[in-house]
């Protein structure tokens, strides 16, 4: 397996490698520290079934239940299991949704710049992002390396922003596109969850931002205060010396560490196009060292 820099220390090319086969421990490992060095690795020519993609995300940890699948009824759902995001235009019968689609408004919130799951107390690991059907125009999926835009910050606002907690919830973010339709019983679903500001990688000690559109407020500030705060420091993290654009050929898969980055969809200029990618995303593993200091200060 060969890794070559893309952006150096952030994104990466990875080939020499078939992920549609069971690795080897030496394999996954080699996997894990390219992620650890570069927090978004991309797989070429990989033609995957969903059975094989779910094996190889499993070798990274647990699968996470997508939110919206686990809102939805088995019969509205294209795709099988909960745990493979159907990241696509098209309904349960495999056809284009309508404009005014409300599966496809709630997707559009894939357009703001997030981290998946933060609106869960665990957040999210890696996602991995597999292409099926890509647009003939638009489409990609931009990055943005949190870990180089903390170190870029001046020394008095990491010494600010040190032990700030936010509330994340994903009715923050579709409030931003004026989606509200959750449907009934859904509400614990919404129900925000805390998270530091900063994080601290477990394996490199890197500090980052943990930032997404899924925030609302800082625990502690009045909420304008608040929301004027992290656009400033949303813009700061997504300048284009941070961020790396991602053009989708078919048989692409994108790994990339949820606590670490933000990434967003584009648009693509045709709608009667069919976009269909897929995506598992690994469950975190418990509350960060940051999150429980937190809890215990409250």
């Amino acid at each position: 397996m060969n890794i070559a820099p893309l952006q150096p220390g952030f994104v990466g090319e990875v080939s020499g490698i078939d992920i549609g086969v069971p690795l080897s421990d030496d394999q996954v490992a080699a996997v894990e520290a390219g992620m650890d060095q570069y927090a978004v690795l991309i797989f070429h020519d990989q033609k995957l079934t969903d059975q094989q993609q779910c094996d190889f995300s499993r070798n990274f940890g647990e699968l996470e239940a997508t939110l919206i699948a686990q809102m939805s009824k088995p019969g509205d759902r294209r795709l099988g299991p909960v745990e493979m995001g159907d990241i696509s235009n098209l309904d349960a019968a495999g056809k284009l949704r309508p404009r005014d689609d409300s599966r496809r408004m709630y997707a559009l919130g894939n357009r703001l710049w997030h981290a998946d799951a933060s609106f869960r107390a665990t957040g999210a690991i890696y996602s991995l992002l597999s292409a099926r059907v890509v647009p003939s125009q638009g489409g990609d999926t931009e990055f943005a390396d949190m870990r180089a835009a903390y170190d870029a910050l001046d020394d008095k606002t990491k010494a600010l922003i040190d032990g700030l907690v936010t509330e994340h919830s994903i009715a923050y973010s579709r409030a931003e596109l004026g989606f509200e339709d959750y449907g009934p019983g859904n509400e614990d679903k919404i129900r925000p969850v805390r998270h530091s500001l900063v994080r601290t990688h477990p394996v490199t000690g890197r500090k980052s931002l943990y930032l997404s559109a899924h925030i609302g407020t800082i625990v502690g500030w009045p909420m304008p205060e608040a929301r004027a705060f992290i656009r400033d420091l949303t813009e700061h993290a997504t300048q284009p010396h941070f961020t790396h654009a991602h053009r989708w050929r078919v048989n692409d898969l994108v790994m990339w560490d949820n606590r670490t980055t933000m990434h967003r969809g584009r648009r693509y200029r045709d709608l009667t196009d069919v976009r269909d990618l897929r995506r598992t995303t690994i469950r975190g593993v418990g509350l960060t060292a940051e999150q429980l200091t937190a809890l215990a200060a409250e």
